[in-house]
């Protein structure tokens, strides 16, 4: 009897190697980039506020790409703006973003986006002062510091 476990055991794992390696080889790591069309279709469900689209389809290019820093963030966007958002998930997704290209700008702003959904204001400051010294005056930057500067005046009217 505990032959017959060990041994499925064994085709299990051979069965998981085996789908896992259908979608990459060893000599070839996953995708970095998803396909481009896919990250535009996100970008427009995400343009039209259809919030669950845009999370199919972000969740679909981060299948297919998952070292993707756009994908992730995207991704991390589109739970963030939709209803009830878990921003456990919101937070992790951001993080693999920045962790996988720590000059994003976009996951940077968004991510103290939700660092002020969540009443963090000092880690969003963090955030802004990361994107003074990545891209100055950018627009990510230029829209970052208008909502800190609204979540601080909220704060001192408290």
């Amino acid at each position: 009897m505990q032959r017959i476990r060990n041994l499925a055991v064994i085709v299990s794992f051979a069965f998981g190697a085996l789908t896992f390696g259908a979608a990459w080889s060893a000599d070839s790591p996953p995708p970095k980039d998803p396909d481009k069309k896919e990250l535009e279709a996100t970008r427009a469900a995400i343009a039209q506020e259809d919030w669950a689209h845009a999370r199919e389809l972000a969740r679909a290019a981060l299948e297919r790409a998952p070292l993707s820093a756009d994908a992730h963030n995207l991704y991390a966007y589109s739970l963030r703006r939709g209803p009830n958002p878990p921003m456990d998930l919101v937070f992790r997704h951001y993080n693999e973003a920045l962790r996988l290209d720590p000059r994003h700008v976009g996951a940077h702003e968004y991510l103290a986006e939700a660092y002020l959904m969540t009443g963090n204001l000092a880690k969003a400051r963090e955030h802004l002062a990361l994107l003074e010294r990545i891209c100055g005056a950018c627009e990510e930057r230029v829209k970052l510091a208008q909502a800190v500067a609204n979540a601080e005046r909220q704060q001192a009217t408290k």
